[in-house]
C-alpha cells in the first residue's frame, strides 16, 4: 500500500525535487509513518471490495433492466448479489490471506529449525545468496557474519531471499470484514434508486435505470480513482480505466438481458 510518505517520494521523483526527496526520507517522515494507527492498512481491501461490489451489482441491474424486469425483481436480485457475492468475496479474501500467513509461518518454523540444527548449511546458503548479488572476498564474509549473528535477521533473510516469501501481517478477519463492508456500501449504489422509488417516493420506472447508470458510473470513477492510493497510477487514469471496465460490463450485461428476455419473457 502507498503511504503518504511514499506518495511524497514518488511526486518528488517525478518532479526531480531533491529537497522533497530528502524530506520524504527523513527520520521524521519515517517516524510519522510508523506512528499512524488506524485503518490505512486495509485500504486496498476496501477499494477492491467496493469496485467488485458496484461492478457486479450493476451487472445484475443492467441485465435485469435489459430483460425488462420490474423494479421489485431488480431489488431482490440486487440484494441477493450484494449479500451472497459480497460474503463470498470477503470469505475468499480472508482465506487467501490466512492461507498465505499460515504457509509463511510454517516455512519460517522450518528455517528456524534448520538454523538451530544445521547452521553450517544455512550459513553457506547466506553466502551463496550474497555472492550471487555480487559480493566477494572480505566484504562477502563480513556481510555473512553480520547477518548470521542475529537469528531473526538470518531467518528473515532466508525467507525473503531464498524462498521469496513476503506476507502481509494484517488481521485476516478484519480484512474480510472491511472487504464485505465496502462491497455492501458501494454495491448498494446501483439499486439505491429502485429502493428509494419503492419505499420512499415513487419515480417513473422509465428513468430509474438511467439514474442508476449515472450514480453507478460516478461512483465507479470515484472508487477507481482511489486505486491510485494502492497502485502506482495517476488518479485520473485509474478512474477512467474503471469507467471503461464498468461500461463494458454494462453493455454486455444489458445486451445479454435484452437477448434472453426476448427469448423467455
Amino acid at each position: 500500500m502507498s503511504t503518504d510518505r511514499v506518495q511524497a517520494a514518488r511526486k518528488a521523483f517525478k518532479e526531480h525535487d531533491l529537497e522533497a526527496t530528502k524530506k520524504a526520507h527523513s527520520h521524521e517522515a519515517f517516524d510519522k509513518e510508523q506512528s499512524k494507527i488506524g485503518h490505512a492498512e486495509f485500504l486496498g481491501d476496501m477499494v477492491y471490495g467496493a469496485l467488485d461490489g458496484i461492478v457486479t451489482t450493476f451487472a445484475v441491474v443492467a441485465g435485469s433492466a435489459g430483460a425488462g424486469l420490474g423494479p421489485g425483481i431488480i431489488i431482490v436480485l440486487g440484494f441477493a448479489n450484494l449479500l451472497a457475492d459480497g460474503l463470498s468475496m470477503a470469505v475468499g479474501n480472508y482465506l487467501s490471506l490466512k492461507s498465505d500467513q499460515d504457509f509463511y509461518k510454517k516455512e519460517k518454523r522450518r528455517e528456524e529449525w534448520e538454523v538451530d540444527n544445521y547452521p553450517k548449511g544455512e550459513v553457506e546458503e547466506i553466502r551463496r545468496i550474497y555472492k550471487k548479488k555480487g559480493f566477494t572476498g572480505k566484504n562477502l564474509e563480513t556481510l555473512v557474519e553480520l547477518i548470521t549473528s542475529k537469528k531473526t535477521v538470518w531467518v528473515d533473510t532466508m525467507m525473503n531471499d531464498e524462498l521469496g516469501l513476503i506476507v502481509e501481517q494484517k488481521d485476516p478477519v478484519k480484512a474480510g470484514l472491511y472487504t464485505y463492508a465496502a462491497f455492501l456500501i458501494a454495491g448498494f449504489v446501483p439499486i439505491s434508486i429502485f429502493v428509494f422509488s419503492r419505499f420512499i417516493y415513487n419515480i417513473d420506472s422509465s428513468i430509474m435505470f438511467p439514474i442508476a447508470f449515472f450514480l453507478t458510473f460516478a461512483t465507479i470513477f470515484t472508487v477507481g480513482s482511489l486505486r491510485s492510493l494502492v497502485i502506482v497510477k495517476n488518479w485520473l487514469s485509474a478512474g477512467i480505466e474503471m469507467l471503461v471496465i464498468g461500461g463494458l460490463t454494462a453493455i454486455v450485461s444489458y445486451g445479454i438481458g435484452s437477448f434472453l428476455g426476448s427469448l423467455v419473457l
